[in-house]
């Protein structure tokens, strides 16, 4: 989720920069070129002034020219900025440099005719730091009423091109810091909106993996999510309590059902005391007796397991599978099962207990399906975050669809409902191993058979 609200909410803000910033460099460009212009207009009113001395045409007038044509000079030698001062053919009654003439098309020629109706030139195209145009200003010079010349002023922009690059430059870099600081935001608001999601979402899974005690703990976040998590609470508390109560109902009866069962059993043997020997009934209710004994037995072995709390500690789990490996090898070898080890020195935590009743169902359960003369292996390794005990035999093996029900409570395969068992078994060990932490897992053998892998964890729980 986050993978896609943090650049939502940075395409938000970079558009929201971007477009502040493109209208403030627009108008940062017009500003400097208005500045440039608006001296221009000063300098050519100021040059018309002394033009009007010229065009009276009283005594004086080729000093006055001369006077004119040297401040011209001395204006380009200064600022590098063509002017002069045209008549109406074009002629000039002084200019500098001396090879510099009226425009003969373009924006010049235009402002020029502009300027001989008696009005100042328009303002000029906006020049971009990246062109090499010039700025031309004209002015006219009015004597009694009529236009008798044209003040002309041709700028270049080097200079003014170059304040606006800077200056777009420092809008960049506000750009660039606003930027940094509406990532920090995002990332900061980000996590304020998902942090109540994350502990949601891992209090969720614990539920889900069997850790009906994950609550979620009173987080920041926008009010709907908080409220969010307190209805998460109350659901949880509900769903734990109608386990706790199918909990409690399944170990009662199944305590409760076992002194009359074993009265029952009792009263079986004696009544087998006195028929013939072998008798075929009395075998198969016997048997059936038994059977029971042993589904009650598991039951109120799984309510246990579900409703212990796990003592987990630093374990050793190559020791503790050897030796769980040591006290099946009778039994393998009386079937004539080969039983290995494959061992390491790998530690993790979990209650030892729980692993070892766990490890000794799941080895049970590959000695009753493994046939004579083949092997059965326990390999203990350690990698990552987990510790894992695997389990592989020779026996025949499941399929997919029997992979993805085993573990389930009761279900047994149709094709090995001959032998001995309550379907119970691999529950009751992801139940203990559920509580620690740990997880129990199925996969095809290679070449056949089950691969059974129990995991833990090696680093301690959080507090």
């Amino acid at each position: 989720m986050s993978s896609r609200l943090f650049p939502l909410l940075i395409v938000l803000m970079a558009g929201v920069l971007l477009a502040l910033g493109f209208p403030l460099a627009v108008r940062l460009a017009a500003a400097e070129q208005q500045k440039v212009v608006v001296d221009r207009i000063d300098d050519t009113a100021r040059v018309a002034a002394l033009a009007q001395f010229v065009a009276e045409g009283a005594s004086g007038t080729e000093e006055r020219r001369e006077l004119l044509e040297e401040e011209l000079k001395r204006y380009h030698d200064v600022y590098g900025i063509k002017a002069g001062v045209f008549y109406r053919d074009d002629d000039a009654m002084a200019k500098a440099p001396w090879n510099w003439s009226v425009p003969a098309d373009g924006q010049g020629r235009t402002s020029f005719k502009e300027a001989l109706l008696g009005r100042r030139s328009g303002d000029p195209e906006q020049v971009w730091p990246w062109q090499t145009g010039r700025l031309i200003v004209d002015s006219p010079v009015v004597r009694d009423g009529d236009v008798v010349a044209v003040v002309v002023t041709d700028s270049p922009t080097g200079q003014m091109r170059s304040r606006i690059l800077r200056g777009w430059l420092y809008i960049a870099a506000g750009e660039a810091l606003a930027m940094l600081v509406a990532v920090g935001l995002a990332v900061r608001l980000t996590g304020w909106v998902l942090r109540p999601v994350r502990v949601l979402d891992a209090a969720t899974h614990d539920i889900a993996t069997g850790r009906m005690k994950s609550r979620v703990a009173a987080a920041g976040g926008p009010p709907e999510l908080r409220r969010l998590a307190d209805s998460f609470n109350e659901m949880a508390d509900n769903v734990e309590n109608v386990l706790e109560q199918q909990r409690a109902f399944v170990a009662d009866a199944s305590h409760q059902l076992r002194n009359p069962l074993a009265a029952l059993l009792l009263r079986i043997e004696l009544l087998g005391l006195e028929l013939p020997e072998g008798n075929e009934e009395i075998a198969a209710v016997r048997t059936e007796g038994k059977r029971l004994a042993q589904v009650l037995d598991d039951l109120l072995g799984l309510a246990l397991a579900e409703h212990s709390d796990a003592d987990l500690r630093l374990t050793d789990i190559g020791q503790l599978a050897s030796e769980r490996v040591a006290a099946w090898r009778a039994l393998a070898e009386e079937k004539g099962i080969r039983l290995t080890e494959h061992r390491a020195a790998v530690t993790a935590w979990a209650d030892p207990i729980a692993l070892s009743s766990a490890l000794d169902a799941v080895i049970d359960n590959a000695l009753k399906f493994t046939p004579a003369g083949e092997e059965v292996t326990v390999t203990v390794a350690g990698e990552g975050a987990t510790s894992t005990i695997v389990v592989s035999d020779g026996g025949p093996g499941l399929t997919d669809d029997e992979i993805a029900r085993i573990g389930d409570r009761f279900w047994r395969s149709g094709r090995h409902q001959n032998i001995k068992g309550s379907g119970l078994g691999l529950s009751i060990t992801r139940a203990l191993l559920t509580a620690g932490g740990g997880s129990i897992s199925y996969a095809h053998g290679r070449p056949r058979g089950l691969r059974v892998t129990l995991s833990v964890p090696r680093s301690a729980p959080a507090p």
